[in-house]
């Protein structure tokens, strides 16, 4: 079971993994040893899982940033989520109960490298039915 102290520590945590265990251990009115202890404890129970980095798209060239729903044949989804874990400009994939079976975010260079990775690459894996790109326009959170 989480408490206050625990869930101070993965909000500091979420807005920057680098946030230093004594800054951590200041807010907390506790001692930088007890703040790694509990770091330590929230890793072993798979509550803390990675530490990671958020990249800007736009600075590495990707110009377009597309969530995309994917359908497939039933028989194929999970043969159409491996396929497209390959593929570099596939960033984030979600298997999905909502309106597609497969959510994926796609990084684009532009509107023609886009198009490209819609109908020549996803759009011809085999089991796809459907590919609806929905472009992002602004990330507000």
């Amino acid at each position: 079971m989480l408490d206050e102290r625990d869930k101070v520590i993965i909000e500091m945590l979420t807005k920057d993994a680098r946030t230093p265990f004594t800054e951590i251990a200041k807010v907390l009115g506790i001692s930088e040893t007890a703040v790694r202890k509990r770091v330590r404890a929230l890793e072993e129970k798979g509550i803390i899982k990675q530490y990671t980095i958020k990249v800007n798209p736009q600075k590495l060239g990707y110009n377009l940033i597309s969530i995309t729903g994917v359908d497939t044949k039933p028989e194929k989804l999970f043969e159409v989520a491996n396929k497209l874990r390959e593929f570099e400009f596939v960033r984030e994939l979600y298997l999905s109960s909502g309106d597609h079976m497969i959510i994926a975010e796609i990084w684009a260079k532009d509107g023609e490298d886009l198009a490209d990775i819609m109908s020549n690459k996803i759009g011809k894996i085999d089991g796809v039915t459907k590919v609806c790109p929905a472009i992002i326009l602004e990330r507000l959170k």
